[in-house]
């Protein structure tokens, strides 16, 4: 892989980390709702979930994934309806978007955080797109195509690492507000209403 090749993907993997998705959506909910800690392990579920992408992609399971319409669909209506599921407990109240993942104080409420993020990104058929359709433009088939997907893999993770971690820092700060039981209320619906409508996204996703 050339060094152009390289940067052009940087480019690309920033461009795409910074524009919202489910992922970001979700990151920003848990920051407004349980602070900036919750919302950091939400992102390292996340990053999870693309190392596992990067580990399918580097096998090729994961073009056979994008192949199966069956198998395609799948992804795409379970991480809609996991979204939908989520934005709909926050929506509910206060106490139900408490519920979804208890507070990070916990060994458990960061497990359950974290599994929450690894289960989203793992089942987001955006994710999916890009591993098999996009990230192969960047890999020369004549090199190393292993060594190849560990940069690219440490690159992005190291992007996205930096970018959840601003998103959720940026929506951690309002999370000090919500001792107002208004606003509280207030940051519920707005990150109830970001993961719908990113499950509605998701479930609109068609293969390219």
């Amino acid at each position: 892989m050339s060094l152009e090749v390289w940067a052009l993907f940087v480019l690309t993997e920033s461009l795409l980390c910074l524009t919202p998705g489910p992922a970001v959506l979700f990151v920003v909910a848990q920051a407004l709702t349980r602070g900036a800690a919750a919302s950091g392990w939400a992102t390292l579920g996340i990053l999870a979930g693309n190392a596992l992408y990067f580990a399918l992609s580097a096998t090729g399971l994961g073009a056979v994934l994008l192949a199966s319409y069956e198998l395609f669909s799948l992804v795409r209506w379970l991480g809609a309806a996991y979204l939908i599921w989520l934005g709909v407990r926050a929506l509910a109240g206060r106490r139900a978007a408490r519920s979804l993942a208890p507070g990070p104080t916990g060994a458990a409420g960061r497990r359950r955080t974290f599994v929450n993020g690894f289960v989203l990104q793992t089942a987001n058929p955006k994710a999916l797109l890009f591993f098999v359709a996009l990230l192969p433009q960047f890999i020369e088939p004549t090199g190393h195509v292993a060594v190849q997907v560990l940069v690219l893999a440490v690159t992005s993770v190291a992007i996205e690492l930096v970018v959840l971690l601003a998103y959720g820092a940026a929506a951690g700060r309002l999370h000090a507000l919500a001792v107002n039981p208004r606003f509280a209320r207030l940051a519920d619906g707005v990150a109830g209403a970001m993961l719908v409508t990113a499950g509605v996204g998701v479930a609109a996703v068609r293969r390219s």
